[in-house]
Parts: structure tokens; C-alpha cells; sequence
């Protein structure tokens, strides 16, 4: 199963990351998330993302500063940015250079493998509901703010692969879910087609493809 995810992929690279998060959040689209523990290996499809931006952008953690809680944001690109919200963790991948405060948050993907393991952390056997939306998807991935700062790109422990052939096929677009201001931001992308993307109907509704 592992040599068949890796067909056609290739690990995330620091040249990606180094580009600003409107550029990189639709590029993770179709990208796959590994996971490994002792317990095993989780992978699953990229299928739903948030751009962050590092300035003009009051919803970004950033915003506020670099402090210890939001310090991996801005560190190197391609690293890990982990942070807790109402005791439960959410995952991002930094980007631009170091020092920026820029990321983009993973907010859901499609289980392809250890499936089973996902669903015994998370307590459920719905499928469908594992990995949709960014608390869920770390709870299935045990990401937890011991991962934060850690090199997406080394391919051990928790690593991202990219299609060497993205294909034709641009992202949805739409307005951000759940800040709680800059709301008009187009900054979400999608696979309009994904039974695992978060969101309602209405959250969900196309306001444009991708460039």
C-alpha cells in the first residue's frame, strides 16, 4: 500500500514552501499526509485548506506578533506550525521566509490508509467523518503540539508527498471557515467533488476556482 501511495509523488519541498500561502494552499490540494508512530502508518488526501496570511490579515495568528505560542509560524518554511484551540490541536504547514508568520491550516483529508487506527482514536467508525475538519484530522493523526516545528520535509514521522503531475484540475474557492474576522478573505480551497471536505452546504458554495 505505501509503494502505491508514492506512485507519482514526491516529498514536500522547502522551494514550495518558500512561496506565499494563497500560492502554496491550493498546491497541498491532492497532496497526500503521512503519519507514522509505532502503532503504525496513517496517510489520507489533502482535500481542504486555509491560507494565513503574514500581513493585512487580522484572522492570521500572526497578527498579533510572534510570541512563544505561534513561534514555529514563523520559523522555516516547510515546518510544521501545531497549536491548540479549546483543548484540541490544529496543523499548518509555515511558508515564506523565516521570520514572515505566514502558514496554511490543513483542514481536512480523505483516509487512504490505517484507517482503522484513525478511527480508534477518534471513537467512531464513520469514515467520512475521521479527518473532516483540522481538530479531527489531528486527533486521527495524533498531531500534537510535539510535532510543532517539525521538518514536513524529511519524510520520518509526519511528511507531506505532491503529485509530480498536479493534472488540470484547479480548487474551489470560497471565504474562510470560522475566524472570526477578516471574513471576506477568498482564501479556502477545496475539491468540490470531496465527501470529506468540512463545511456546510452554504460554507461550501464555489466563489471561484484557483489561478
Amino acid at each position: 500500500m505505501m509503494n502505491n501511495l508514492q506512485r507519482g509523488m514526491r516529498i514536500l519541498s522547502t522551494d514550495l514552501c518558500r512561496q506565499s500561502p494563497e500560492i502554496v494552499a491550493p498546491r497541498l490540494i491532492g497532496a497526500v499526509l503521512y503519519r507514522r508512530t509505532r502503532r503504525g502508518l496513517c496517510a489520507g488526501r489533502i482535500v481542504e485548506t486555509e491560507a494565513y496570511l503574514a500581513s493585512g490579515d487580522s484572522a492570521s495568528h500572526s497578527a498579533r506578533g510572534r510570541k512563544r505560542g505561534n513561534a514555529s509560524m514563523f520559523g522555516p518554511p516547510g515546518r510544521a506550525y501545531v497549536y491548540t484551540i479549546h483543548a484540541r490541536q490544529c496543523f499548518n504547514v509555515v511558508t515564506e521566509a523565516p521570520g514572515t508568520g505566514s502558514a496554511v491550516l490543513i483542514r481536512a483529508v480523505e483516509p487512504l490508509h490505517g484507517v482503522s487506527l484513525m478511527a480508534e482514536r477518534r471513537s467512531t467508525r464513520g469514515v467520512r467523518d475521521l479527518c473532516r475538519g483540522p481538530a479531527r484530522l489531528c486527533e486521527a493523526f495524533q498531531i500534537g503540539r510535539d510535532l510543532d516545528g517539525w521538518d514536513l520535509t524529511c519524510g520520518r514521522r509526519l511528511w507531506i508527498d505532491l503529485p509530480t503531475d498536479p493534472g488540470s484540475r484547479i480548487p474551489a474557492v470560497s471565504r474562510r471557515i470560522g475566524v472570526t474576522s477578516a471574513h471576506d478573505h477568498l482564501l479556502r480551497f477545496f475539491d468540490p467533488d470531496s465527501p470529506f471536505v468540512s463545511g456546510t452546504r452554504r460554507q461550501n458554495a464555489v466563489a471561484g476556482q484557483a489561478r
